[in-house]
């Protein structure tokens, strides 16, 4: 076998690394650089409990926002790869991780164009996932990131990127953006209902983990889909210190719409003004630092008839736990006066 070029020949694979970190040593440092700072793209995670509409939230904002003449990047972290169906009607596009595993098969690099693609002017992408039982969905996030930035993700252009993570994973690739300060602000996609909630407040308490240890990520502001009127999420937004930035109606219409893969944030239709709206709050509301709420805390937001508090928790016993076939025995341990 040949030495690499530049190397002398050797045997001694740690003479060889010895070599070339002599050759990297001697490089001068990279120029300081003095151009004039490009514009700053505001990369946002959007978190939410899955099927709570984080999707056709993204899409309809995504395209909104394009069509007022802002350059948006929306990529899809969940596993589930459907960030995007909505946005191409249906149609699903390759994910990083799928085409990454063929292109290295076949000894191919990847490209740009094999796994972003465009509709009237959102650019969007789906990371993609494992298969079940073969694999760690947070591990193919960092892995997807990763290849993002050897296509050049920190020199690309845009004015927002959109981050669709699946909130309910509390894994460490799912909070990526959090721990590592990879975004400057979190949305939370939630409805009225305890589940979609729970998971709203664990993401808080991730945002203000990551405070507590220097981290610079905040929460914008909750969305509320599927609103039915009845208050639970407006108050959790209030009670943890955040703004409801849109409340989204549970409207047959967008439902019907939803189900066809139509979007329905385009310009001069019924919902333009709520999606209109809504990429004004995600662009100008600023990242907060929540205040997360205990379990109880959480749980006082809804009636006693939705969660239960009015159940009391009552020990079982070792008796209880066998049946009819308990025996009590005597104890046979030794206690010592004065002890």
């Amino acid at each position: 076998m040949n030495a690499p070029a530049g190397f002398p020949p050797s045997r001694d694979p740690q003479a060889s690394m010895a070599e070339k970190l002599r050759q990297e040593a001697v490089e001068g440092p990279d120029p300081v650089h003095t151009a004039p700072p490009k514009k700053q793209t505001q990369i946002i995670a959007i978190y939410g409990k899955g099927g709570i509409g984080k999707s056709f939230t993204l899409a309809n904002l995504s395209y909104m926002m394009a069509q007022q003449g802002k350059r948006v990047l929306l990529i899809g972290c969940d596993p589930k790869s459907d960030t995007t169906s909505l946005l191409f009607g249906g149609k699903a596009c390759p994910t990083i991780i799928e085409t990454s595993s063929k292109k290295k098969a076949a000894g191919e690099q990847v490209a740009i164009g094999d796994v972003c693609f465009k509709r009237d002017g959102v650019f969007a992408m789906e990371l993609g996932g494992p298969e079940v039982g073969r694999g760690c969905g947070g591990r193919g996030i960092i892995h997807g990131f990763e290849l993002m930035e050897k296509l050049g993700f920190h020199d690309w252009d845009f004015d927002f990127v959109l981050l669709d993570f699946l909130g309910d994973v509390v894994c460490g690739g799912f909070g990526l953006p959090i721990a590592r300060d990879m975004c400057q602000k979190v949305i939370i996609v939630g409805s009225n209902d305890l589940q979609s909630l729970y998971v709203a407040n664990n993401v808080c308490s991730a945002v203000e983990y990551f405070r507590k240890l220097g981290g610079n990520v905040g929460v914008a502001g909750l969305v509320v889909n599927k609103d039915d009127g009845t208050g639970e999420a407006q108050a959790f937004a209030q009670a943890v210190g955040v703004p409801v930035l849109a409340a989204i109606p549970a409207h047959e219409d967008i439902r019907r719409k939803s189900a066809n893969y139509e979007i329905v944030g385009k310009p001069g239709g019924e919902w333009a003004p709520l999606f209109e709206a809504l990429g004004v709050q995600v662009a100008e509301a600023p990242p907060l630092r929540p205040t997360p709420l205990t379990q109880e805390g959480l749980l006082g937001l809804f009636k006693g008839d939705v969660v239960g508090r009015d159940v009391v928790l009552q020990p079982a016993t070792q008796e209880d736990m066998r049946a009819a076939g308990a025996v009590a025995k005597p104890s046979l341990e030794v206690v010592y006066e004065g002890a």
